[in-house]
């Protein structure tokens, strides 16, 4: 009659290596879907910064037209060949394309932290499944092993032939 104890003590043992396993298989599922999140969070962010991109060009170009209107009020002739006017408006201009420059690298820079935020948190979560397998392997083995030395061996009578 076989050892139930160690039968039982083996089933459980392929039990707990199972639930290791999907633990582990959780773990991965639950880190990409938070990777996709900060995938999904840059594209937003690219988005916010062509957006404020844009708005500072429509600024820029509704300041140049009201400055020009206010110059032609001033002065009452024609603005655009008078050298502080050129200056004034070059100089803002240069502002603009400063500021837009900024606007666009603070943007990259904030998409390329939430890219290696997404890939680290991917990465995360392969370790985590992998070592969940690790565990769910050796608690086999050490489950075998468990078996192997207190099960109760069955001893069955030996037949041997005379001649």
């Amino acid at each position: 009659m076989p050892n139930w104890l160690a039968i039982a003590q083996l089933g459980l043992t392929a039990f707990g290596a199972m639930n290791q396993m999907q633990v582990g298989n959780d773990e991965k599922t639950t880190a990409d879907l938070n990777a996709y999140n900060l995938e999904t969070d840059k594209r937003r962010g690219d988005i916010e910064a062509r957006q404020r991109h844009n708005d500072r060009l429509d600024t820029y170009r509704s300041n140049l037209s009201t400055n020009i209107a206010a110059f032609y009020a001033m002065r009452g002739d024609d603005v655009s060949n008078d050298p502080s006017v050129k200056a004034f408006l070059k100089r803002n201009r240069e502002t603009a394309t400063r500021d837009n420059a900024r606007s666009d690298f603070m943007g990259a820079a904030e998409g390329m932290k939430a890219m290696q935020a997404a890939r680290s948190t991917r990465q995360e979560g392969r370790a985590r499944q992998s070592a969940a397998y690790v565990n769910a392997f050796t608690s086999l083995g050490s489950g075998l092993t468990s078996y192997y030395k207190t099960r109760v061996p069955t001893t069955e009578p030996k037949i041997t032939k005379t001649t």
